[in-house]
């Protein structure tokens, strides 16, 4: 690739969260020339790097890229999504090979019928409930937050009360995914403030657009409480959310700062 090529995907790489390394080694022919790596914010090698440096050819990054941008992001946000395996080519025959060996007849009709796959579970999202807390309470441990069932018991009915239920998607009846939602006034805007105050979808639940839906639900559920804006802060870890979001439109425009109480 060009100076402007690998410019190009330094960038697709800064808006998927990561970070393009280059080889340092400028002499054509010798190993590890033209080769690049992928590292998240913390220097932490992603993809193509091993011990010495990058490893893999910017098109085999390109591709790395790509498929991680075209992913649907609907997961538990902390799952890393690797790229589509590349199919490898059957070798072609010489044309003085042997004739293949005939194949068999084909059984009857009658005693052959294709077994249909079992159409796929319709999502659905909706407000939480009460009986959704034990459900809640392991989504919510799989974000990382070490909570109480009777905990969140007791803040999904204050949440409740101020018209603020999270809300959640479900499969087949059972909760699989969750996303906190707030709308507030606050004295600098002109219009209340939005927040996505949390994420997850079940691991089994992943590809299949429940982060995307999730989402879209809270943008709609703020706009009709008039907010004007939606905000969402992210862990600096979490390399794969900040990618998720950049995804659905959503742009880095401060730093978090906190301090326990």
């Amino acid at each position: 690739m060009s100076d402007p090529d690998l410019e190009a995907l330094a960038e697709t790489a800064r808006n998927r969260g990561l970070k393009l390394v280059r080889s340092r080694v400028r002499t054509p022919g010798k190993r590890r020339f033209g080769k690049v790596g992928l590292t998240d914010p913390n220097g932490q090698a992603v993809f193509g790097m091993d011990e010495k440096g990058p490893t893999a050819k910017p098109e085999d990054a390109e591709d790395y890229l790509r498929n991680l941008g075209a992913q649907d992001w609907g997961a538990s946000l902390d799952v890393a999504v690797l790229p589509r395996k590349r199919r490898a080519k059957p070798d072609r025959q010489a044309a003085n090979d042997a004739e293949p060996a005939p194949e068999p007849p084909a059984p009857p009709a009658a005693r052959v019928r294709a077994k249909e796959p079992a159409p796929r579970p319709t999502p659905k999202i909706r407000d939480a409930k009460h009986s959704d807390v034990p459900r809640l309470t392991e989504l919510i441990h799989e974000l990382g937050h070490e909570i109480a069932e009777k905990q969140v018991r007791k803040n999904l009915a204050a949440l409740g009360k101020a018209g603020e239920p999270p809300l959640v998607a479900t499969l087949n009846k059972v909760v699989v995914g969750m996303c906190g939602v707030s709308s507030r006034v606050v004295i600098h805007r002109t219009a209340p403030l939005g927040r996505i105050t949390a994420l997850v979808v079940a691991k089994e639940a992943q590809d299949q657009g429940l982060g995307r839906m999730l989402v879209e639900a809270a943008e709609a559920w703020m706009r009709k409480k008039g907010c004007q804006l939606v905000e969402v802060t992210s862990n600096d870890r979490r390399t794969a959310a900040h990618a998720f979001y950049r995804h659905l439109g959503y742009e880095r425009s401060s730093i978090r700062f906190f301090k326990k109480l």
